[in-house]
């Protein structure tokens, strides 16, 4: 039998429990798993179910950290329902108050724009929370997504991430069309 402990966010124990327990039920019945959450010290506590599936049970750790990291519930389950899609997490923790406020809005771009870009051309969903930054995607698109934050954290032009991400994409294509 698995168990699992996961620490998130004390404002983000209302999402992960969900409006009358809805949102907790949904990931228990998905995963073969049993959830308990401290709501006092945000831990939460993850059981399998004897007969169930532990690679599922394995996954809600995922999920449970990917809504304290700012992702809605429903991307969140994204997770349980495709095993090939990761969660990235890039923590940014270590930046000084207004560096981080600064290194947030350059991801973020206005009203989401360079977020949103990053999203459409790489296919991954994004969350900017705290002090971490959070990518829910396959592998090859959260990398190219990651390497677009890591550029955009050191300081590059937005216009030079955006040409990144448009030759990740035109080289993927191309690989695709050569199979």
């Amino acid at each position: 039998m698995v168990t699992q402990y996961v620490r998130i966010p004390q404002d983000r124990i209302g999402v992960l429990i969900g409006h009358n327990g809805i949102v907790k039920e949904n990931i228990e019945k998905k995963s073969d798993s049993r959830i308990e959450v401290d709501s006092t010290e945000g831990e939460v506590y993850i059981e399998g179910i004897e007969g169930g599936d532990p690679l599922k049970v394995l996954r809600v750790a995922d999920v449970i950290n990917a809504i304290g990291r700012g992702f809605s519930p429903e991307n969140a389950f994204s997770l349980l329902d495709d095993e090939s899609l990761l969660f990235d997490v890039i923590s940014i923790a270590h930046l000084t108050p207004k560096t981080l406020k600064r290194i947030k809005g350059r991801v973020i771009g206005r009203n989401g724009r360079t977020r949103r870009v990053i999203e459409d051309i790489t296919g991954v969903k994004i969350s900017v929370y705290g002090k971490s930054i959070g990518i829910i995607g396959y592998p090859h698109q959260a990398i190219a997504a990651h390497d677009a934050i890591e550029m955009l954290i050191n300081g590059s032009p937005h216009s030079a991430v955006y040409s990144f991400l448009e030759k990740k994409r035109r080289a993927e294509e191309r690989d695709f069309f050569r199979r």
